[in-house]
């Protein structure tokens, strides 16, 4: 402890001090609670008050740290910019980082307009009413319940830091409920319009008015080929891939069908059954995820684009793209003047909008909201359970989300793949079948006009 100082008074030796800061006529003190130092403004210009409500500051802590409450008082706006501080010093990889912007956004925009000249002790129910009716003013709608699910996490994270820092107790934290509006079932792809967006691509590819457009097709192209073969979320998760990251693998089965040779010898042909593993990063953390012959397709396509002369053994055609020395990312353009690599996905979304605009796919004709590129994640998880049959723990774990996600989202198609089980056969029959009908059950007007004489 420095040298005390005339601006210094020690009121209870390791416990209580009373202190002024330089060029301020106000009293502060420090004092002990619990082992942890306080600090707080005695509001006195007098030091003899002051050191009365010193005491009196450092009596009332006490007291509160026996009721279990917060043994002092901070700003919301203070402990939220707290909060902020420590999602942005958080390790990039590790799990919940990539949603932090989100929070983050939400606690500047939401959050510390709302409520950041509050106490944080005094967020109560009547305070987050408020905040809910200043929300749905300010979204000029009432927000879904997974909007509010990321409302309440990002207000979770703030109470966090209150507590953490013994501005609250586990005790007294407001509990939150999502209580959004439900969300609608989010738009995807049915089979044929899998088919017709696919079969689209190369007469727009070669509609577009230059090499840089033709450019930025090929490779919105190539990006949404993955994401449909992977189901991967779109953004970062696939844009910031590198290509030292990829695994390439191939497993060769023999096809069942045969062929004769010039010989008159059975030729059974062989499918390579390539594949690759890729580590993305989303909002569970990283994880791998496995793309198939569709991708391998696009990987190898975005390689000639970018690489003149780059060598492709017929075996393991992204062998020498995949090397450890190659940094650079996978979904990029090449520039021919100069050869730097441009990031072209800013556009991505507004031109596969104008793309499914073309060739009305659009919007969506059972839910008629319009589609994106988050529909291609949906249409995976649809075609992985209704045709492949992936158990939901294995589809879970692949596109980076829980079960009963998968469950929720996707829970309609388990009437689709009980359509024959709901056929009805034998109830329809039984129905048909002829029967006598109990009188109990005749019209009562025709009862009662058999009954008149």
């Amino acid at each position: 402890m420095p040298d005390k100082i005339e601006t210094t008074h020690v009121l209870m030796d390791k416990t209580l001090i009373v202190y002024k800061r330089e060029r301020s006529t106000i009293w502060q003190c420090r004092f002990k609670v619990d082992g942890v130092w306080q600090r707080a403004s005695t509001k006195e210009r007098e030091l003899d008050k002051a050191k009365a409500i010193a005491d009196g500051l450092r009596i009332e802590a006490e007291i509160r740290k026996r009721s279990n409450l917060p043994v002092v008082t901070r700003k919301f706006r203070d402990i939220a910019k707290l909060a902020i501080e420590r999602m942005n010093s958080t390790p990039a990889g590790t799990r919940g980082k990539v949603s932090f912007a989100d929070y983050i956004r939400v606690i500047n925009e939401y959050l510390i307009p709302c409520l950041g000249n509050r106490n944080i002790t005094s967020i109560d129910h009547v305070a987050l009413d408020e905040l809910n009716a200043w929300r749905i003013q300010q979204m000029k709608k009432e927000p879904s319940q997974s909007t509010m699910l990321t409302q309440n996490a990002a207000l979770n994270r703030v109470f966090d830091e209150a507590v953490i820092r013994g501005f609250l107790t586990d005790a007294n934290r407001p509990k939150l409920e999502a209580t959004g509006k439900s969300s609608d079932r989010r738009p995807a792809f049915a089979m044929p319009e899998i088919r017709a967006l696919l079969a689209g691509f190369q007469g727009w590819i070669e509609r577009a008015k230059n090499d840089a457009s033709k450019a930025s097709r090929l490779l919105m192209r190539d990006y949404v080929m993955v994401l449909l073969d992977t189901g991967a979320r779109p953004g970062k998760e696939l844009l910031q891939l590198k290509w030292k990251q990829i695994k390439e693998d191939i497993k060769p089965v023999a096809l069942p069908v045969k062929f004769i040779d010039d010989e008159g010898e059975p030729i059974s042909p062989i499918d390579l059954n390539r594949s690759v593993s890729m580590p993305v990063t989303g909002k569970t953390g990283t994880r791998i995820i496995v793309g198939m012959r569709r991708t391998v397709n696009a990987l190898r396509e975005i390689g000639k684009r970018n690489y003149d002369g780059i060598e492709m053994p017929v075996l393991t055609p992204l062998k020498n793209l995949t090397k450890p020395t190659n940094d650079d990312y996978v979904f990029r353009t090449r520039n021919k003047e100069d050869q730097s690599f441009v990031d072209p996905s800013s556009s991505f979304q507004k031109m596969f909008q104008r793309y499914l605009d073309e060739h009305s796919l659009l919007v969506d004709p059972i839910t008629e909201q319009k589609r994106v590129f988050y529909s291609l994640r949906h249409t995976y998880a649809t075609f992985a359970l209704e045709n492949d049959k992936t158990p939901v723990h294995t589809l879970a774990e692949h596109m980076g989300t829980s079960v009963g996600m998968i469950e929720k989202h996707y829970s309609h198609l388990k009437v689709l793949q009980a359509i024959e089980q709901l056929r009805g056969d034998e109830t329809r029959m039984l129905i048909e079948a002829d029967g006598e009908i109990d009188e109990i059950y005749q019209s009562n007007k025709v009862t009662k006009e058999k009954k008149q004489p």
